[in-house]
Protein backbone atom coordinates (compact mmCIF):
# COMPACT_ATOMS: atom_id res chain seq x y z
CA UNK A 1 0.00 0.00 0.00
CA UNK A 2 1.16 3.68 -0.56
CA UNK A 3 0.99 6.51 1.64
CA UNK A 4 -2.25 7.78 0.19
CA UNK A 5 -4.48 4.65 0.33
CA UNK A 6 -3.43 4.49 3.98
CA UNK A 7 -4.50 8.12 4.74
CA UNK A 8 -7.68 6.97 2.92
CA UNK A 9 -8.53 3.81 4.94
CA UNK A 10 -7.20 5.64 7.90
CA UNK A 11 -9.58 8.24 7.27
CA UNK A 12 -12.35 5.82 6.26
CA UNK A 13 -11.89 4.12 9.48
CA UNK A 14 -12.36 7.76 11.34
CA UNK A 15 -15.14 8.49 9.95
CA UNK A 16 -16.94 5.00 10.30
CA UNK A 17 -16.18 5.35 13.81
CA UNK A 18 -17.63 8.56 13.65
CA UNK A 19 -21.09 7.15 11.74
CA UNK A 20 -21.23 4.28 14.60
CA UNK A 21 -21.23 7.01 17.40
CA UNK A 22 -24.05 9.05 15.99
CA UNK A 23 -26.11 5.60 14.81
CA UNK A 24 -25.59 4.74 18.59
CA UNK A 25 -27.35 7.45 19.79
CA UNK A 26 -30.40 6.68 17.50
CA UNK A 27 -30.64 3.85 19.57
CA UNK A 28 -30.44 5.66 23.20
CA UNK A 29 -34.30 5.90 25.25
CA UNK A 30 -34.04 9.32 25.02
CA UNK A 31 -38.17 10.13 25.40
CA UNK A 32 -38.67 10.03 21.66
CA UNK A 33 -39.46 7.35 19.67
CA UNK A 34 -37.10 6.34 17.38
CA UNK A 35 -37.56 2.69 15.40
CA UNK A 36 -33.53 2.59 15.19
CA UNK A 37 -34.44 1.81 19.33
CA UNK A 38 -36.57 -1.30 18.24
CA UNK A 39 -35.68 -2.34 14.51
CA UNK A 40 -32.57 -4.39 15.53
CA UNK A 41 -34.31 -6.55 18.43
CA UNK A 42 -34.41 -10.32 17.77
CA UNK A 43 -37.59 -11.75 17.54
CA UNK A 44 -38.52 -15.58 18.31
CA UNK A 45 -39.97 -15.93 14.81
CA UNK A 46 -40.46 -19.21 12.33
CA UNK A 47 -38.10 -21.52 13.96
CA UNK A 48 -35.52 -19.44 14.92
CA UNK A 49 -34.84 -15.36 15.52
CA UNK A 50 -35.09 -12.58 13.35
CA UNK A 51 -34.75 -8.78 13.71
CA UNK A 52 -37.87 -7.29 14.51
CA UNK A 53 -38.02 -4.96 11.17
CA UNK A 54 -37.79 -8.08 9.26
CA UNK A 55 -41.20 -9.50 10.38
CA UNK A 56 -43.18 -6.49 10.52
CA UNK A 57 -43.80 -2.58 10.20
CA UNK A 58 -42.37 0.13 12.84
CA UNK A 59 -44.09 3.06 12.38
CA UNK A 60 -44.27 6.61 14.78
CA UNK A 61 -47.85 7.36 15.51
CA UNK A 62 -46.37 10.25 17.34
CA UNK A 63 -43.19 11.67 19.06
CA UNK A 64 -43.67 9.43 21.90
CA UNK A 65 -45.22 6.05 20.37
CA UNK A 66 -44.15 3.44 18.23
CA UNK A 67 -46.76 1.07 16.79
CA UNK A 68 -45.22 -2.00 15.27
CA UNK A 69 -47.21 -4.20 12.89
CA UNK A 70 -46.31 -7.79 12.00
CA UNK A 71 -47.07 -9.13 8.76
CA UNK A 72 -47.91 -12.46 10.52
CA UNK A 73 -50.07 -11.45 13.79
CA UNK A 74 -49.35 -15.02 15.25
CA UNK A 75 -46.01 -12.61 15.97
CA UNK A 76 -47.35 -10.13 18.23
CA UNK A 77 -46.73 -12.22 21.38
CA UNK A 78 -43.14 -13.01 20.37
CA UNK A 79 -42.45 -9.12 19.91
CA UNK A 80 -44.13 -7.93 22.84
CA UNK A 81 -41.89 -10.41 24.93
CA UNK A 82 -38.73 -9.57 22.85
CA UNK A 83 -39.85 -5.53 23.65
CA UNK A 84 -39.72 -6.69 27.39
CA UNK A 85 -36.74 -8.60 27.34
CA UNK A 86 -34.50 -6.22 25.39
CA UNK A 87 -35.80 -2.66 26.99
CA UNK A 88 -36.17 -3.14 30.52
CA UNK A 89 -39.14 -0.43 31.46
CA UNK A 90 -41.13 -0.48 28.46
CA UNK A 91 -44.40 -1.71 28.71
CA UNK A 92 -45.83 -2.76 25.54
CA UNK A 93 -49.16 -2.79 24.32
CA UNK A 94 -51.11 -5.63 22.45
CA UNK A 95 -54.23 -4.67 20.26
CA UNK A 96 -54.42 -7.63 18.35
CA UNK A 97 -53.23 -6.03 15.51
CA UNK A 98 -50.25 -4.31 16.13
CA UNK A 99 -47.89 -3.13 19.44
CA UNK A 100 -47.95 -0.14 20.66
CA UNK A 101 -44.77 1.23 22.68
CA UNK A 102 -45.28 4.26 24.30
CA UNK A 103 -41.64 5.87 25.51
CA UNK A 104 -41.84 6.95 29.45
CA UNK A 105 -40.91 10.60 29.63
CA UNK A 106 -37.67 10.75 31.34
CA UNK A 107 -36.69 11.49 35.07
CA UNK A 108 -33.78 14.21 36.07
CA UNK A 109 -31.71 10.53 37.33
CA UNK A 110 -32.50 9.03 33.78
CA UNK A 111 -31.59 11.82 32.18
CA UNK A 112 -28.15 11.57 33.76
CA UNK A 113 -28.04 7.76 33.02
CA UNK A 114 -28.79 8.47 29.52
CA UNK A 115 -25.96 11.42 29.04
CA UNK A 116 -23.52 8.84 30.87
CA UNK A 117 -24.18 6.35 28.10
CA UNK A 118 -23.47 9.00 25.57
CA UNK A 119 -20.21 9.46 27.22
CA UNK A 120 -19.19 6.25 27.12
CA UNK A 121 -20.16 5.92 23.34
CA UNK A 122 -18.32 8.82 22.70
CA UNK A 123 -14.74 7.27 24.84
CA UNK A 124 -15.63 4.35 22.31
CA UNK A 125 -15.61 6.36 19.61
CA UNK A 126 -12.31 7.34 20.36
CA UNK A 127 -11.00 4.05 21.08
CA UNK A 128 -11.78 3.00 18.18
CA UNK A 129 -9.74 6.13 16.05
CA UNK A 130 -7.09 5.44 18.49
CA UNK A 131 -6.56 1.55 17.64
CA UNK A 132 -7.26 2.56 13.49
CA UNK A 133 -4.67 5.25 14.45
CA UNK A 134 -2.06 3.02 15.95
CA UNK A 135 -2.67 0.28 13.01
CA UNK A 136 -1.62 2.97 10.35
CA UNK A 137 1.57 3.68 11.78
CA UNK A 138 2.19 0.43 12.26
CA UNK A 139 2.09 0.59 8.53
CA UNK A 140 3.60 3.14 8.32
CA UNK A 141 6.96 1.73 10.41
CA UNK A 142 6.96 -1.13 8.59
CA UNK A 143 7.45 0.63 5.04
CA UNK A 144 10.20 2.59 6.78
CA UNK A 145 11.69 -0.67 7.96
CA UNK A 146 11.19 -2.14 4.30
CA UNK A 147 12.90 1.16 3.22
CA UNK A 148 10.12 2.25 1.33
CA UNK A 149 9.95 5.61 2.82
CA UNK A 150 12.58 7.74 4.35
CA UNK A 151 12.59 9.09 7.84
CA UNK A 152 11.21 12.83 7.02
CA UNK A 153 8.55 10.84 4.64
CA UNK A 154 7.40 9.01 8.15
CA UNK A 155 7.50 12.27 10.09
CA UNK A 156 5.14 13.89 7.35
CA UNK A 157 2.75 10.40 7.49
CA UNK A 158 2.43 10.41 10.73
CA UNK A 159 1.58 14.57 11.01
CA UNK A 160 -0.88 13.91 8.61
CA UNK A 161 -2.52 10.62 10.04
CA UNK A 162 -2.64 12.66 13.93
CA UNK A 163 -4.14 15.85 12.08
CA UNK A 164 -6.94 13.32 10.81
CA UNK A 165 -7.16 11.78 14.23
CA UNK A 166 -7.45 15.37 15.68
CA UNK A 167 -10.39 16.31 13.82
CA UNK A 168 -12.39 13.06 14.38
CA UNK A 169 -12.25 13.53 17.72
CA UNK A 170 -13.28 16.79 17.46
CA UNK A 171 -15.99 15.30 15.98
CA UNK A 172 -16.94 12.86 18.20
CA UNK A 173 -16.63 15.84 21.06
CA UNK A 174 -18.76 18.06 19.32
CA UNK A 175 -21.35 15.11 18.57
CA UNK A 176 -21.23 14.26 22.28
CA UNK A 177 -21.66 17.20 23.46
CA UNK A 178 -24.61 18.11 21.46
CA UNK A 179 -26.83 14.81 22.52
CA UNK A 180 -25.96 15.69 26.32
CA UNK A 181 -27.25 18.89 26.04
CA UNK A 182 -29.85 17.48 23.69
CA UNK A 183 -30.91 15.04 26.59
CA UNK A 184 -30.80 17.74 29.08
CA UNK A 185 -33.41 20.19 27.90
CA UNK A 186 -35.52 17.62 26.78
Amino acid sequence: MTVEELHKKAKDSFAASVAHLKDGFKKLQVGRANPALVENIMVEAYGGTQPLKAVGNIALLDPTTLTIQPWDKGLLTAIEKAIVKNLPGMNPMNNGMSVMLKMPPLTEERRADVAKQVKTLGEDAKISIRTSRQDVLAEFKKMKDDKLLSEDELFRAEKQVQTAVDEANKQVIDAVEAKEKDIMTL
